[in-house]
């Protein structure tokens, strides 16, 4: 990928979180990014192209993350890095958690499967745990992470370190 298609990349990313899908034009990436909106169109075809291709940039960083997290074998240090990374996200990649978030409520174009590989994973490592209801503890850590990181990007919690040593200590880790 260009320098360019980079750049309009980055600009689109921040437009669509920051002041939403349906109010960002391409015009309006276009300009940020300081190239032609005709430009837009031929590397990316359309807006919709290009939300897209944000999200095809997130979704390989996600899927590194999952990598790495199915790559533990121990499943108490699988559960552990699993509620740490919520509490470790750079915030430089606050705009992209943004935009996931946004997307949730303002367009059809929210995928979770994402979200399904995850909580299979984690159904995978309570039952590793004998949990009496492995579905029922993933889903709950799934909804309590959802919460922390709408309160981190939202709220910032000056307690995040409490929170963290909670779940810890809840889930034995």
């Amino acid at each position: 990928m260009t320098e360019k298609q980079e750049n309009i990349l980055a600009k689109a990313l921040e437009l669509f979180a920051t002041k939403g899908y349906a109010a960002t034009s391409t015009a309006k990436v276009a300009r940020e990014a300081g190239v032609s909106e005709g430009l837009i169109f031929r590397h990316f075809g359309n807006k919709e192209g290009l939300l897209s291709a944000v999200l095809a940039q997130g979704q390989e960083k996600l899927a590194a993350i999952y990598n790495s997290l199915e790559q533990e074998f121990n499943p108490r240090k699988r559960l552990e890095r699993v509620i740490d990374m919520t509490f470790e996200v750079p915030s430089e990649e606050y705009v992209f958690w943004r935009l996931i978030y946004a997307l949730k409520w303002q367009t059809d174009a929210y995928d979770d499967s994402g979200s399904a590989a995850m909580k299979a994973l984690l159904v995978e490592t309570f039952e590793a745990m004998h949990y009496e209801d492995p579905s029922a503890e993933a889903e709950l850590i799934m909804v309590l992470l959802d919460g922390l990181v709408t309160a981190i990007l939202l709220r910032k919690p000056k307690e995040l370190n409490r929170l963290q040593s909670l779940l810890h200590r809840r889930y034995m880790l």
